[in-house]
């Protein structure tokens, strides 16, 4: 009888087919996108709603220092930003926005040093992640637009096509959230930020070089410099100097970003734990 019923599961399975099992390959899908937006309007506190309610602001902040990058003083909502590079940079972004209360989503990025992100200021019960989005991480962002301030897209070096990248962007605008994406092409990007490691400073040292100034393999990562250039549409490339810089040891640890402006910054402690 058992051999009999197995017989009659196999002849149904390949009487359904490709065409049956891609069903149930899409079924599952729409699942897990169902899932997600249940998540979203719990994590709002809106669980009866399909979406949730934005915080009423048109820029959210980034540090200081990059200020100058952007046309607005900030990641203005409705547009998509390309981040390379450095990762203390993008780290920055998602502390400032998510310490001025913006809810953030981060999608493919297992390897996301949280740690690094709370002592550059983040507010970790405002952040979301989801580190392994499956086989179509961009319809998760897509998703994740729907109720969140900012969401940012790791492409794992792929490359999406202009007609799917015209579709989420439009979606952007009409969600105003802000798509922060980067480790891969996104063709019409607002804004491309790219972050470049200058130099270090050697604990043993007073000064920054991308040589090594101090005794090498002594000591520990006293002060990073990045040079962060921008492109934005309508606009000229710039570029900011600025330098990682830590203060206090410990659970009072802080790190953040300074503008040089040709100067070293005063450091009181190491920044290794931020190192790209």
């Amino acid at each position: 009888m058992g051999n009999q019923q197995a017989v009659e599961r196999g002849l149904t399975i390949a009487e359904r087919g490709p065409a049956g099992r891609r069903a149930e390959v899409d079924a599952g899908h729409e699942a897990r996108i169902a899932q997600l937006r249940r998540q979203l309007a719990v994590m709002s506190g809106q669980p009866d709603r399909p979406s949730a309610e934005r915080a009423d602001v048109s820029v959210i902040p980034v540090p200081v220092a990059l200020e100058p990058l952007f046309p607005s003083g900030g990641l203005a909502a409705g547009v998509v930003v390309a981040c390379d590079g450095a990762r203390s940079v993008l780290l920055s972004l998602i502390a400032s926005a998510s310490a001025a209360g913006s809810r953030i989503a981060v999608v493919g990025m297992p390897r996301l040093c949280l740690l690094s992100a709370v002592e550059l200021g983040a507010d970790l019960s405002r952040i979301a992640t989801i580190p392994y989005p499956g086989a179509d991480p961009v319809e998760v962002a897509s998703v994740l637009l729907d109720g969140m301030d900012v969401v940012v897209l790791n492409l794992a070096g792929a490359s999406v096509a202009p007609s799917r990248t015209k579709v989420l962007m439009g979606r952007v605008r009409k969600q105003s959230s802000t798509l922060i994406v980067t480790g891969g092409h996104w063709p019409g990007a607002r804004t491309s930020i790219d972050a470049e490691v200058t130099g270090y400073r050697n604990s043993l040292s007073h000064s920054i070089s991308g040589s090594g100034v101090g005794r090498s393999g002594m000591g520990r990562i006293g002060g990073m410099r990045l040079r962060v250039s921008a492109q934005t549409r309508g606009r000229s490339r710039s570029s900011v100097d600025v330098e990682l810089v830590a203060d206090g040891y410990g659970a009072a640890r802080r790190v953040g970003l300074v503008h040089t402006g040709g100067h070293l910054a005063e450091v009181t402690g190491p920044v290794l734990e931020v190192a790209n």
